[in-house]
């Protein structure tokens, strides 16, 4: 693993992806004066207009990521599906941060939930399941109504399959299917279902230094699996328990020798706050921050990345709300409103549960 010294203003920063999450990071380095490279599979993407180079090839491509790492003077990523051999290979020619392990135990749940219950925090009780037999055994144990998910590549409620009772598990099976990238042997995940009153993250930031900056906690509202709004400043059960859940947010955070944005989503329960997933990388719930707080999530990621001082996380508001806006959400309303603030990712096919954009209302 190669080390970087401090990355300034003029250098160019990698960026693994190219869709919306890198589009908003190579904003925020532009504004910060750093150039971007995208490198993703696709050739095209959202960060296409705002990057000033793109590179498509295969993660996998080992001649294209050196041709890739020899361009860029540190590098980062935007999503967690990415194969963590390959961006172990890239760490060896260039600086990468988040590091490789924060990737290896956030896109595998077991390995995330694992970590959390080492270092004292709350989850869901599961069991890793292979077979619907497994399955029904484990239900046997931990009980329903549970969730079955994928351990890799589950996102915005996909590869997920909710499950009422016992009875259902070889149902629930068969409607989980076996996705090719599960096919070899690896198992799936079956959690109890948690009675929560309202979910939440932490959003964080961890600089080079071990310096670690925390945004208000905001309580956010899923529709059909998918993140509909974010809203701060957090109250009731929410506000009660984001002091624990932060604690555990920080303790994963230096556990891993983190470097840049990360989050971790939680139930707030009766109990406590739950964890349930991590994301080593910026976040849809971070969204709010760019108009909403002081250093915008992006921002503070490429200051961590690069070196330099993390900024304020303060509210520039009295209460901030961010809405995604899905499929064919209408956005012209909002652009008349005051305190409105449009943002359009650039896609061109608009199609159910697809993420176009998203709105900030910020309330002074």
């Amino acid at each position: 693993m190669i080390l970087a010294p401090t990355i300034l203003p003029g250098a160019t920063i990698g960026i693994l992806g190219g869709g919306q999450l890198g589009r908003m990071l190579a904003i925020a380095a532009a504004q910060l004066g750093y150039r971007t490279h995208v490198y993703a599979p696709e050739a095209t993407g959202p960060a296409t207009e705002v990057t000033a180079h793109w590179t498509q090839g295969r993660f996998e491509d080992a001649d294209a990521m050196r041709a890739f790492a020899a361009k860029v003077d540190i590098a980062t990523y935007e999503f967690e599906n990415i194969d963590p051999h390959a961006v172990a290979f890239l760490s060896g020619r260039v600086a990468v941060s988040p590091p490789v392990v924060a990737l290896d135990v956030a896109r595998y749940r077991p390995n995330e939930k694992a970590l959390v219950t080492q270092l004292g925090g709350r989850t869901a009780p599961y069991r890793e399941v292979a077979s619907a037999d497994e399955l029904a055994r484990a239900l046997g144990e931990i009980g329903a109504p549970a969730i079955l998910k994928t351990t890799l590549f589950g996102y915005d409620g996909k590869g997920q399959v909710r499950i009422d009772s016992a009875g259902e598990a070889a149902s629930a099976w068969e409607a989980l299917g076996r996705p090719p990238a599960l096919a070899n042997g690896v198992p799936a995940i079956v959690e109890r279902r948690v009675d929560f009153a309202c979910e939440f993250s932490v959003l964080l930031a961890r600089g080079r230094d071990g310096t670690v900056v925390t945004w208000d906690t905001p309580e956010n509202v899923h529709v059909d699996g998918i993140l509909a709004t974010s809203t701060v400043p957090a109250r009731g059960l929410v506000a009660e328990q984001a002091g624990e859940a932060i604690g555990v947010a920080r303790a994963v955070a230096e556990r891993l020798g983190y470097v840049g944005v990360m989050a971790a989503e939680f139930f707030a329960t009766a109990d406590g706050p739950v964890f349930n997933e991590m994301a080593p990388r910026v976040h849809n719930s971070g969204h709010w921050t760019i108009e909403g707080a002081e250093t915008s999530q992006f921002e503070n990621h490429i200051r961590a990345i690069c070196g330099l001082p993390l900024g304020s996380t303060a509210l520039t508001g009295a209460r901030v709300t961010m809405e995604n806006l899905i499929g064919h959400a209408p956005y012209l309303p909002a652009l008349g409103e005051a305190g409105a603030h449009v943002h359009l990712y650039g896609k061109s096919d608009a199609r159910e549960g697809r993420k176009m954009g998203h709105v900030t209302r910020v309330t002074r």
